[in-house]
């Protein structure tokens, strides 16, 4: 018989663990909040804004689209979430209008988590490719080796352009 945690009468394999999991996780608002700003960064534009905006500090819409390639109503719209969200402010200068980081925007979740993010994504795309050409399951392929205490690394990390650093 099956049993579930958090269901009378059921026992853990490792209690010590579960209880860690327990204390330390977090908290259904906590997560649900994460989760909402987390999916602003689903969309490959409001990425670039962001990266964009740490690089210079401000840029106004039209200087935005410009520079990503994309059109006015694609970056005003990116704008309108993220700054919904806490994680860009304005300053008017006449009719313009400029968009920064916010003065508490994580400078860790640009410089290390989404790159580090972007090079998990590459390696898992590097490991689609090689089973679909090679034939191989994804267990036999897969060589993780333990790295930076509890967190899986492999192979050997991807390049990924680093910015210039704000004086």
């Amino acid at each position: 018989m099956q049993t579930t945690l958090g269901v009378e009468g059921s026992e853990p394999f490792d209690s010590e663990r579960v209880e860690v999991a327990r204390v330390r996780g977090l908290s259904n608002e906590d997560a649900a909040r994460l989760s909402s700003l987390l999916s602003l960064l689903s969309d490959p534009v409001r990425v670039r804004v962001l990266y964009a905006l740490d690089l210079v500090d401000e840029l106004c819409v039209g200087d935005l689209a410009l520079c990503l390639g994309v059109s006015e109503d694609a970056v005003g719209y990116g704008l309108r979430l993220l700054r919904t969200a806490g994680l860009v402010h304005t300053r008017k200068a006449g009719r313009a209008v400029f968009y920064r980081l916010a003065d508490h925007f994580p400078e860790p979740l640009l410089e290390h988590c989404l790159r580090e993010l972007i090079h998990l994504s590459r390696l898992a795309s590097d490991d689609s490719e090689s089973e679909r050409t090679a034939g191989v399951s994804r267990g036999a392929s897969r060589q993780t080796t333990r790295d930076h205490g509890s967190r899986r690394t492999r192979g050997t990390p991807v390049a990924v352009p680093t910015k210039e650093r704000r004086t």
